[in-house]
């Protein structure tokens, strides 16, 4: 028995990284899951494809969360082949652009918030809706980012993206508590994703990062995608406007040495 049977998880950005690793462990608990893509459709493909080589159920659907109909038309989809969603993970998203907001281009800034903040706005209300008209419960998280409050110079749009993602969550549940929907959130510090593809290529630059890290190494997408089926859990019931860090005590270390 998992601590997921019979439950029926929709996961964005399901085909790299956080996401990846986190359809697999709501599957390996016993969840259908449905991973959606933008771009690369050969490694959704292989997340669904390793899901189903160990028994379980899934399926991919290409969406971008940024755009409203593709969002509803996704949810339909799922809905109609693995059954009504109860697990949203809202990890879809992408990285700080690096620029300074004095050299951003309004087309970047939309872009970002487009798929990091409205994307998660436009499945999480798919998601409420559908939960809504049949009375039934469910558990959102949403894969935010130490950098909502620890900012970064040149991450003005990610870091703008994730607060509000943060405040997205806290005001869900809120207005979701009633319906027994709970709504969390993740903010991991650096894990070893593509997100971080020059750590992961580069040694001295992991090993710089490391120093400021107090558990002394980055993060595995695997314990982030642990957290998240812990509160997708039963385990879970009572959890709800939390946003929980995982990163190793790097945010303790900003007032370091000031």
């Amino acid at each position: 028995m998992g601590l997921l049977d019979g439950r029926v998880a929709l996961v964005t950005g399901g085909e790299s990284g956080i996401g990846a690793a986190t359809a697999r462990a709501l599957a390996a608990e016993g969840a259908a899951v449905a991973l959606t893509f933008y771009a690369d459709a050969v490694a959704a493909g292989a997340v669904r494809d390793a899901i189903i080589d160990k028994g379980g159920r899934a399926m991919v659907v290409h969406a971008d969360v940024g755009d409203e109909a593709l969002v509803e038309q996704a949810f339909a989809t799922v809905t109609a082949e693995l059954g009504l969603p109860d697990i949203l993970i809202n990890s879809a998203g992408l990285n700080m652009s690096g620029v300074t907001v004095a050299d951003t281009e309004l087309a970047q800034w939309e872009r970002l918030i487009r798929t990091d903040l409205t994307g998660a706005f436009l499945t999480s209300r798919a998601f409420v809706r559908g939960l809504r008209d049949t009375r039934k419960p469910g558990r959102i998280v949403n894969i935010s980012s130490i950098h909502s409050v620890a900012v970064r110079y040149g991450g003005a749009d990610y870091c703008a993206a994730k607060a509000g993602l943060d405040s997205l969550t806290r005001t869900m549940a809120v207005e979701c508590g009633p319906m027994k929907i709970g709504v969390n959130a993740i903010a991991p510090g650096m894990i070893l994703t593509p997100m971080n593809r020059e750590a992961v290529a580069d040694p001295q630059i992991l090993a710089a990062a490391r120093e400021h890290i107090p558990w002394g190494r980055a993060g595995r997408a695997e314990e982030v995608a642990s957290l998240a089926v812990f509160l997708c859990s039963g385990k879970a019931d009572y959890m709800t406007g939390a946003v929980l860090t995982i990163d190793g005590g790097l945010t303790l270390e900003q007032a370091l040495g000031a």
